[in-house]
Formats: structure tokens, C-alpha cells, sequence
């Protein structure tokens, strides 16, 4: 009864923000005091009780009595650290201040406004004073503050009693550090009550540095004052509160000793501090950025004056240890493992949801910290982040709401893939049983990642186009170092040139022939200097010889262009990869060669292109299309093939992702050598790129047309809508023949030129259709002296630009905005930096 009479007694006060015709007198003590004292409201009944409509009313018309309450708000606070907050109601008026400011900040971000309210001074009672403390630094100093409060937010070192209670002003709070590991090596002990209200005081410094949310893309490197103090020298709790941060994520164990369904039995206090204890290091992490001009060049390196002044990016630029590089690698792959981990027994491990602020995380100690990057590539434990990034990957591929979780997975390997150890590191085999949708295959990591690669660009959502370009690349920059590709790979990758190098998909799009440049330097790469262990992709390459020699002899003429164009209405193109368990004919010299029909199948998937995008469908067969082929894809045990987004689930607008050129720069994999020259083609042409900042057209929902045709076969189905996209770019013979003369086949050609004889002279004179004689064979051979000069090895490493700079600060607010739900802090307010889209 006394809980109701509360409620009713705080939406009364409530109700009369606006309702008196005049603002109430900030010296009213009785009046504003009764919003956090004597009561214990919770947090979901403050937003129940405070309606958004209600508090933008109080914004518009009574303006004086929103900022009379969060002037009376924070100076709470404020006495309540002065007062070293020891008694429980005392406590109980903090927990109540930071509900309500938590509730009331986002809707005085909305307004431009109240841009500079919090940035004024707080009310000192001497007009003449000009050094008065603006009131956002107040309110984040006494969090801060109140985050190292002995028995409120930490374990009190001395006896307990008001005369034995250390000052809280002049508290050292390196001593109250939360948690063991770096840089702290006594672990408190643990208390589910300072939990939840260091959680609560964090949402609130989250909320505070949420006023990038409602500003445009375009001036969201403009600093953000909040955090500009916040990791400043000005915060005297910048070091403890850093390390007590970094140190709670990784510590975690969610499954802890490993008791079935323990996470149904107990609440698990522990879970939600580590998410915000993340989501707070990555906002706080970002904003380096701030102190560049926004006008500066696409490419720039941090500079040491940024790095000084934030005080968490130096911080973490600044660990060296290995222990401590162990125990942050041991903590975050622990975390990203956690979706993957299997049991016997359904749903009796818990199951955490933070991988994207994890993956964010990742990225950004290894852009900040260099000596973190080369620990985590000195061994296999690299693998370990690999592996959860592929299944979110595959898993993601088809949800159009989880395109940014695709963008920042790919990201994060793009930039391993830019240092040697990486690829040298996938040549481990692979013997995990995580439960992934792609074909079984006995071989390495690289097979995997390669699997899963062609996984996505077959049956991905087509929003993942202008991801193309960064698969590849990756592949281009591991391919000199893999050793032993299975066949399943290697049946994947030339799947891959098959589908890009279809005529009419090449003449489509200004950029399209780029994907092949990037497949053909592939190849280039692995049998220039891993040809010995590659049999299978050699001999993959001798049974699929008529794609290089349909490419080397591609129409340059006007007429061969405009017949190539004028298939796209369907007609079968040239392909004769549809295995057989007898073997497959070449078109060009109707010789046998054995199929690989033991090894997987790539004919499974119909390939459907379209102006400008490319989808290879992975559909499930009818009886009539099973009969007719005899070779069946088995998948992962425990499999499951992505789902579409669910209907209501809400997702974030990213902005377009940056060119591969604007993100990559080339550099030797051996600096020390000779001097390289680039390749003759650079893609720098554009991709196009998807719909990223409205709700998808009608086009790009539709489900594709489907084409009733053997699978293997290669079917053009142009959608409706797009066939005026293909009128505006018109190639011409002279286009054509400036990147065709390029192609560098001159490497593939020579390959066949001495192999194709001999594998042929072995099929006829021993009668084989089995290829496993054929692979002893080329496992045996070698081309030493026969093939050109082996060229230099050309790495694209990650280079940090402005542009992926801004894509990842969208992202990132935009996955906290959904992540919050319990409150939803900011769902009914009107950010800017994103839109919100129901799917």
C-alpha cells in the first residue's frame, strides 16, 4: 500500500512541472526533494511513471522547472559525495537522482537548444563568480566519485561506522580497482548490491555520452564534451576507472563453474555490469578522432597529442606486458566463444549477446595497440578469434538487421589479414565441431575461412555486395602462404571466378571486373609459391580450364559486347562444371577428366546475376532437380541455415561502407627486398553500393526470380527494377579492352599449357575415372623453370581512414541504442546520427 501511495506521490509531482502556470522556485525545497526522497522507486516504474510526451512538454513550455530539476538533481549528488554518502538513505537518494536523470537527459539532447545547458555553470549563489564548475562536469565528476564509494559501489577497506568512513574527496581509489589483471592483482570480493548500482551509475555516464546520438553523421567528430572531460586528466578517477572497466570484461566467466542451468537458478548480477562495463570502453575509445579537423585527408595515423589527450587511449596504447596481452586475448575469446560452446543438455549454459561491443572492442585494442596485435598473431590463439567471427559471419549472412555485424567481422580480418603470420597461422587444421551451415571437409583453417567466404557471397542478403571487394581481399592477402587447400576450397574459389566471370556480370557495372582481378591473383599467388602441397586447386583449375580460356578470349567488339548483354534475359551461359560420378567434358579439346565427386559440389547452387549485384542461390532441390544430380552437400552436424530477420525486430541505418581502396594500402609482404611495383589494374572505381540510409525498396526485399534449370547452370534473371540501372552504364569496346589486355593468365595459361597433356596422356593410357591417381600425380610434379618469374608478394594492409572511422561510431551507438532495452533509454527519442528501421 505504502509502494502505491509513492508512485502516486511522485507522478503528482510530476504532473505539476507543467501544469502550474508559473516555474516553481528552485529554493522550494519541500517540492523538489520529494522526486528522491523517501521513496524507493525503481527504474522501470521512473520510466513508466515519466512518459516521453509528458517530459518534452515540460522541455517546450515550462523549460525553467526541467532545468531547476536537473540543477537540483545533480547538486544531490554532489552533497551525497560530499557527505561521502554512508547512511542508506542516502543511497537510496543517489539511486533515485541518477533513475531520474537517466530518464530526462536523452529528450534535452534532442533539442539543439538545450545544446549548451549542462555546459553552463551550476548555481554557486555569488553572481561574480566566472570559475563556477559547468554543471556536466558536476554530474561526471560525482559519478565518478560515487563509483569508488566504500560500502555503496566497492568493498570498504577500513571498519564500517560513520567515524571510521574514509572522506570520499580525498579516497584513493587505485585501491578500490574492481577487479583483478592488468595492472591489479588483488580480486575483491564479490557483491551482487554494488553490481547493480555501479551498473545504474554507468547507464548513466552512457546516457551522458549519448549526445553524439543526436547529432548528423556529418558533425559527429565534433568532440563530445563528456567524454572529452571524462577521459581527461581533469577526472583524477580516469586510471582505476580504465583499468576496473577492462579488467570486469576480462575477468568474466559466464559459466562460471560450469553448473547445468545455473544462469536460470540465480540472477546473474555480474552479466549486465560487463555489457555496459564495454559498451562505456568503446564510446570512450572512439573519440580520438575528435581532435582532427574534419576536413582533413581521407588517410591519417594517431597522432601522440590525441593519444595524450584521452586518457583511456593512452592507457591502453601503453600495455605491454605479456601477461597482461594474455589475460585480455584469454578474457575476449572466452566471451566471443561462449554462443559456440555445445552441451549435451538444451539451454544449460548461458548464453551471452554482447559479440558485437566485443568485436568493437577487438578492433579497437588492435588499432590502438600494435604490440597486442603482433602478441595475438605470434601463436594459434588467433585462431580462437577467427573462428566465432566466421560462424557469426555465416550465421549473420541472410539477416539483413545484422548487416553491420557482417561489416565489422569482415573488417576485423581484413586487418589480420594484412600481417604474414596471419595466413601462415590458417594453415593449422581444423578439428573444432562448431555448428556452422557449410559442407563437411576434413583440411585447415584456411579451408574454412574460404568456405565460409563463398557461403556468404552465395547465399548472403545482396546488401553484403559492397563486401565483396573485402573477402577477397583477404584471400589475395593470405593466399601466398596457404599450403594444402582441400578440395572443397579449392572447388568454392574457382566457383567463385566462374560466377564474376560471366560475360554480361563483367560488362554490368564500371567495377565488376575487379572481383576477377582479385580471384586471379589469388590463384597466381598459391601456385607461384605453395604450388607443391595444392594438388587439388591444380587440379581444380585442369578441369575448369575452359573459365580462364572463356576470359582470356573475351569479346572486345561492339557486336560480342551487345550479345553478351543481350543474355541477360536468361539464356544458359557456357558451363560445363555439373559433375557427374563419370566425369565432366571439356568443351574445348572433349577429353574425360575425373570429377571430383567425392569432394563436395559446388553445382548445388543455381547462379543468378543481376545488374550489379551477384547472387549464387543455395536453394533447397526438388525431387526432379535431386534426381538429376547425384551429388549432395552435407552440412556441419548441428547446422542451421541463416533465418530472415523476424518481423518487429528493429535495426540501426550504417553509413556506406568505405571504398577497399580508401581502407587498404598495398605494401611488400618483404620490405626489406627490392622495391615493388603495383599491378596494372587498381580497383578504385566505386563499388555500388546498397540502399544504407532508408528502408529497403521494393527491389531489394522482393525475392528473387527463380530460374527452374539444372543446378550448375548459370541463369541471368534481371529484376524488374533494375533494368533501367543497366541503360545508364553502357561499356564500350575501348573499356573493355583496357582492363581486359590486363588480366594477368599468363601465369594460369602456362599451368595448363604443360600439365593439361600430361594429365590427359595419364587418363587415356591407364583408362582412369577415379582423380585420386591424377592428384598423386600432381603432388609429385612440379613446374619449376616453366612458369614466369614469380612476382612480388603484395599485402593491402588496413589503413585507418576517416571513413571507417565514422562507419564504425554509427555502428557502434547504433548497436547500444538496440541493446538497451531494459530501460530503453532513448527508443522514443529522435537520434540523428542513424535512423531506426522496423523490419
Amino acid at each position: 500500500m505504502g509502494n502505491t501511495d509513492t508512485k502516486l506521490n511522485f507522478r503528482k509531482a510530476i504532473v505539476q512541472l507543467t501544469s502550474k502556470s508559473q516555474p516553481i522556485d528552485a529554493s522550494d525545497d519541500v517540492f523538489w526533494e520529494q522526486f528522491w526522497i523517501e521513496h524507493s522507486t525503481s527504474v522501470q516504474d521512473v520510466f513508466a511513471l515519466i512518459p516521453s510526451n509528458e517530459i518534452r512538454k515540460v522541455r517546450d513550455v515550462m523549460p525553467a522547472n526541467l532545468a531547476t530539476l536537473c540543477y537540483k538533481a545533480t547538486e544531490r549528488l554532489v552533497r551525497a559525495v560530499d557527505n561521502s554518502c554512508r547512511t542508506q538513505g542516502e543511497q537510496q537518494t543517489v539511486l533515485n537522482c541518477v533513475r531520474l536523470l537517466n530518464r530526462i537527459l536523452p529528450y534535452i539532447f534532442e533539442d539543439a537548444q538545450w545544446k549548451d545547458f549542462f555546459w553552463s555553470s551550476l548555481p554557486s549563489g555569488n553572481e561574480k563568480d566566472d570559475n563556477a564548475t559547468p554543471l556536466a562536469q558536476s554530474l561526471l565528476n560525482a559519478i565518478c566519485d560515487l563509483l569508488f564509494c566504500p560500502d555503496f559501489t566497492v568493498v570498504g577497506l577500513r571498519k564500517s561506522g560513520p567515524e571510521k568512513a574514509e572522506e570520499l574527496n580525498s579516497i584513493d581509489s587505485c585501491e578500490y580497482i574492481w577487479e583483478a589483471g592488468v595492472g591489479f592483482a588483488q580480486s575483491p570480493p564479490r557483491n551482487g548490491n554494488m553490481d547493480s548500482r555501479r551498473t545504474e551509475l554507468l547507464k548513466l555516464l552512457l546516457t551522458c555520452f549519448s549526445e553524439t546520438m543526436y547529432r548528423v553523421p556529418t558533425m559527429s567528430d565534433e568532440p563530445n564534451k563528456w567524454i572529452v572531460h571524462f577521459t581527461s586528466a581533469e577526472n583524477r578517477h580516469a586510471l582505476p576507472l580504465f583499468t576496473s572497466l577492462l579488467n570486469t570484461v576480462c575477468a568474466y566467466d559466464p559459466v562460471g563453474m560450469g553448473v547445468p542451468y545455473n544462469h536460470l537458478l540465480f540472477t546473474d548480477t555480474l552479466e549486465p555490469l560487463v555489457e555496459v562495463c564495454l559498451q562505456i570502453l568503446i564510446v570512450t575509445l572512439d573519440h580520438d578522432i575528435t581532435s582532427n579537423s574534419p576536413t582533413q585527408s581521407a588517410s591519417y595515423s594517431h597522432d601522440d597529442t590525441t593519444i595524450a589527450d584521452n586518457l583511456f587511449i593512452n592507457y591502453l596504447s601503453r600495455i605491454h606486458r605479456d601477461d597482461d596481452f594474455h589475460f585480455i586475448l584469454k578474457g575476449v575469446t572466452r566471451l566471443l566463444n561462449n554462443p559456440l560452446v555445445q552441451s549435451y543438455l538444451p539451454n544449460s549454459t548461458k548464453r551471452l549477446h554482447c559479440h558485437q561491443e566485443l568485436l568493437v572492442f577487438f578492433w579497437k585494442i588492435c588499432d590502438y595497440n600494435k604490440k597486442f596485435l603482433y602478441f595475438v598473431l605470434k601463436s594459434s590463439d588467433v585462431l580462437d578469434i577467427l573462428v566465432p567471427i566466421l560462424y557469426h559471419l555465416n550465421d549473420s549472412r541472410a539477416d539483413q538487421s545484422r548487416v553491420g555485424l557482417m561489416h565489422i567481422g569482415v573488417f576485423i580480418l581484413l586487418l589480420l589479414s594484412g600481417e604474414r603470420n596471419f595466413g601462415v597461422r590458417l594453415n593449422k587444421p581444423y578439428t573444432a565441431t562448431v555448428p556452422m551451415d557449410i559442407p563437411v571437409f576434413t583440411g585447415t583453417h584456411a579451408d574454412l575461412l574460404i568456405t565460409v567466404f563463398h557461403k556468404i557471397i552465395a547465399t548472403g542478403h545482396q546488401r553484403l555486395q559492397p563486401l565483396f571487394d573485402c573477402l577477397l581481399t583477404i584471400l589475395v592477402n593470405v593466399s601466398p602462404y596457404l599450403k594444402t587447400l582441400s578440395m572443397v576450397a579449392s572447388i568454392k574459389l574457382l566457383h567463385l571466378l566462374e560466377a564474376f566471370s560471366t560475360p554480361w556480370f563483367l560488362y554490368s557495372a564500371p567495377s565488376n571486373h575487379h572481383l576477377v582481378f582479385f580471384l586471379l591473383e589469388i590463384f597466381n599467388n598459391i601456385i607461384q609459391y605453395q604450388f607443391d602441397g595444392n594438388s587439388n586447386l591444380v587440379y581444380t583449375i585442369i578441369r575448369k580450364r575452359q573459365v580462364f580460356h572463356a576470359l582470356a578470349n573475351l569479346p572486345t567488339d561492339a557486336a560480342g559486347i551487345a550479345r553478351c548483354m543481350s543474355n541477360r534475359k536468361g539464356g544458359k551461359l557456357n558451363n560445363s562444371s555439373h559433375g557427374s560420378r563419370d566425369g565432366v567434358r571439356s568443351p574445348q579439346n572433349n577429353e574425360v577428366l575425373p570429377s571430383t565427386a567425392n569432394a563436395g559440389n559446388e553445382s548445388e547452387e543455381e547462379i543468378t546475376v543481376r545488374t550489379g549485384q551477384l547472387s549464387l542461390d543455395d536453394r533447397q532441390p526438388s525431387d526432379e532437380e535431386d534426381s538429376r544430380s547425384e551429388i549432395v552437400e552435407e552440412s556441419m552436424e548441428g547446422s542451421r541455415p541463416a533465418q530472415p530477420a523476424e518481423p518487429g525486430t528493429l535495426k540501426a541505418t550504417l553509413l556506406d561502407t568505405p571504398d577497399i581502396t580508401q581502407m587498404t594500402e598495398r605494401e611488400s609482404a618483404h620490405p626489406t627486398g627490392e622495391a615493388t611495383t603495383p599491378s596494372p589494374v587498381e580497383p578504385n572505381a566505386k563499388t555500388p553500393v546498397g540502399d544504407t540510409k532508408g528502408s529497403p525498396s521494393k527491389e531489394q526485399l522482393s525475392p528473387m526470380k527463380r530460374s527452374v534449370a539444372q543446378r550448375g547452370s548459370i541463369r541471368v534473371t534481371p529484376g524488374a527494377g533494375q533494368r533501367s540501372q543497366a541503360k545508364v552504364w553502357q561499356p564500350s569496346p575501348e573499356w573493355v579492352q583496357s582492363w581486359r589486355s590486363k588480366l594477368p593468365l599468363q601465369t594460369i595459361m602456362r599451368l595448363l599449357q604443360v600439365l593439361v597433356p600430361q594429365v590427359e596422356k595419364i587418363c587415356i593410357d591407364k583408362g582412369l575415372t577415379d582423380e585420386s591417381e591424377i592428384l598423386k600425380f600432381l603432388q609429385h610434379g612440379t613446374l619449376v623453370g616453366l612458369l614466369p618469374v614469380p612476382h612480388p608478394i603484395l599485402i593491402r594492409k588496413y589503413q585507418a581512414n576517416s571513413g571507417t572511422t565514422a562507419w564504425f561510431r554509427t555502428y557502434m551507438w547504433g548497436v547500444i541504442y538496440l541493446r538497451n532495452v531494459d530501460p530503453a533509454i532513448w527508443y522514443d527519442t529522435e537520434v540523428k546520427l542513424f535512423e531506426i528501421q522496423r523490419v
